[in-house]
């Protein structure tokens, strides 16, 4: 049915980030720049889901510069999460062996780090699985970008030259991102969104990633 199948990363083919490691790493991009005592709503904001203009306004409040700032709060983050991976804090879920039978080429489009995500799946061996994988860049400007933006599943599409295409995600900001690049997506019901309420409805819904095989079709014996 598809010509391609793309996937969230955190929370659908590796755990979610403990948001205390999250926190952690982002008071230590504060304390980099030389703010020794941010207040906690900051770190918090700045640790997941900040947008451009909050974090101008955070950034102002210390006098320190937005796009430096960033930098090293992207680097502390992906420094914490490759520490996370190495102590197995941050492992792959048990059903990922399925992709290799799943009959579409496979990408990757994740809101984490390129760094991040480069080394996650490189780490667990799952890189050769993918035709491309996405996150975001180091930059301000990324923010914009992440989902509910279509913007690097369109960039991933692109790479595959994928005419039909699905996405698979654990979050309504998933969902949203599919639709907003004119795709189909199915909504991955992992343990921490089993009784999770979807305001969106997706085309799928899915106990774990074996539900693709009957969905996507099994790749056949001989190929590659």
């Amino acid at each position: 049915m598809y010509d391609a199948v793309v996937f969230d990363n955190d929370g659908v083919l590796i755990g979610r980030t403990p948001f205390d490691t999250l926190r952690e790493a982002a008071w230590d991009a504060f304390e980099s720049v030389g703010v020794s005592d941010p207040a906690l709503s900051h770190v918090d904001e700045v640790a997941v889901g900040v947008s451009p203009a909050t974090l101008a306004e955070i950034c102002d409040t210390y006098g320190i510069e937005p796009t430096e700032f960033w930098r090293v709060r992207d680097r502390r983050a992906t420094d914490a999460q490759i520490d996370a991976t190495r102590r197995g804090r941050k492992t792959p879920y048990d059903d990922v062996d399925v992709l290799r039978h799943l009959d579409a080429s496979l990408g990757v489009v994740s809101s984490n780090q390129q760094a991040t995500v480069d080394f996650l799946l490189d780490h667990f061996g799952l890189a050769g699985r993918f035709e491309t994988a996405y996150g975001r860049e180091p930059s301000i400007a990324s923010l914009s970008r992440k989902k509910p933006s279509p913007y690097y599943i369109q960039r991933a599409l692109e790479d595959i030259d994928a005419g039909t295409a699905l996405f698979v995600g654990d979050n309504e900001s998933d969902i949203r991102a599919a639709d907003n690049a004119g795709i189909d997506s199915a909504f991955i019901r992992r343990p921490h969104r089993r009784s999770f309420d979807l305001s969106r409805q997706p085309t799928y819904e899915i106990d774990d990633l074996h539900d693709l095989v009957s969905i996507c079709g099994r790749r056949p014996v001989d190929a590659p």
